[in-house]
């Protein structure tokens, strides 16, 4: 088990905490050579990686070309291979990190892809150039940052929307309870731990999966009905099902009740808006918690 992140970056993670503090630790998702100009609702932002222009941010509310009725978030959980994805909605899918396997055999034209955790881009780049231009890409700051590191041209022909970290933003010192009460756009439990971004441009919740990020752009754009497949989270530590035994490792089990708490949120803030809730695989935590099982995309022999 192996997470393929390079050496050098874990110096300068380290030396980054050192040096800046528990506060700004996380200036090691950007450090060195990434600097970035924020999308706003009507221009575009840029993505500069050792001062040269590589990219472009779009806002979420710009990302899609047409709103789409159902948002199926697919992730590559083993139960990925009990579901028939070909039956799935024409444009609906939201591919998260190796669900991009997916494409274009079974889906062949993703809403859009997710991916959060650097650790991937280091371990399957190959497997991200499949991924199609124009394609909208949901990407945290340090898989940007390490993209830029194997090949910045891969920006230059996707939609690149933002996956910035409420608590711990690009440019910005590290954010407490206190203050994040304080952003009308954010909500968040009664102690504070577990929380919902109503505008997903201005960052959202992150929380060890990119599931629970993607759900927080999924209800933004205001589908009819949003659903899961392959977001098992309880057998997180089988290999997902574009992977051997040689597998990368996964933070999901250590963070499973924070994973589902912050999915228990989302999916009540979800229903309050009018949008339907289902789940399609019939091995996942979700179902302990009221997500329940929808066979719709069961396979049949």
């Amino acid at each position: 088990m192996r997470s393929n992140r390079p050496f050098s970056r874990s110096c300068i993670k380290i030396a980054v905490r050192l040096l800046l503090g528990h506060s700004r630790a996380h200036v090691q998702d950007w450090f060195p050579g990434l600097k970035l100009e924020r999308a706003t609702a009507d221009r575009d932002g840029m993505i500069q990686y050792r001062g040269e222009l590589v990219g472009h941010l779009t806002s979420h509310s710009r990302a899609l070309e047409a709103k789409s009725s159902s948002v199926l978030i697919v992730g590559s959980g083993p139960s990925i291979a009990q579901c028939d994805l070909t039956r799935a909605d024409e444009s609906s899918c939201i591919l998260l990190n190796g669900a991009v396997h997916l494409f274009p055999a079974v889906i062949a034209k993703p809403l859009a892809v997710a991916i959060e955790d650097e650790r991937f881009v280091w371990r399957h780049f190959d497997l991200m150039k499949r991924v199609p231009a124009g394609c909208v890409c949901l990407l945290s700051v340090s898989v940007i940052r390490a993209i830029c590191e194997l090949d910045s041209t891969w920006l230059r022909d996707k939609t690149i929307v933002l996956i910035d970290n409420l608590r711990k933003p690009y440019g910005l010192a590290r954010r407490d309870t206190v203050e994040l009460r304080k952003l009308s756009h954010v909500r968040l439990s009664e102690d504070g731990a577990i929380g919902f971004s109503e505008d997903p441009s201005a960052g959202v919740f992150q929380a060890g999966s990119v599931a629970v990020s993607a759900t927080q752009f999924a209800v933004a754009w205001k589908p009819r009905a949003i659903g899961f497949v392959g977001i098992d989270i309880s057998n997180a530590d089988e290999p997902r099902y574009y992977e051997t035994t040689d597998k990368a490792y996964s933070g999901i089990i250590t963070a499973q009740k924070w994973i589902i708490d912050h999915l228990v949120m989302a999916r009540s803030i979800a229903v309050e808006s009018g949008i339907e809730i289902a789940n399609y695989s019939p091995v996942s935590a979700l179902i302990e918690v009221g997500f329940g099982y929808d066979a719709t995309l069961a396979k049949t022999d």
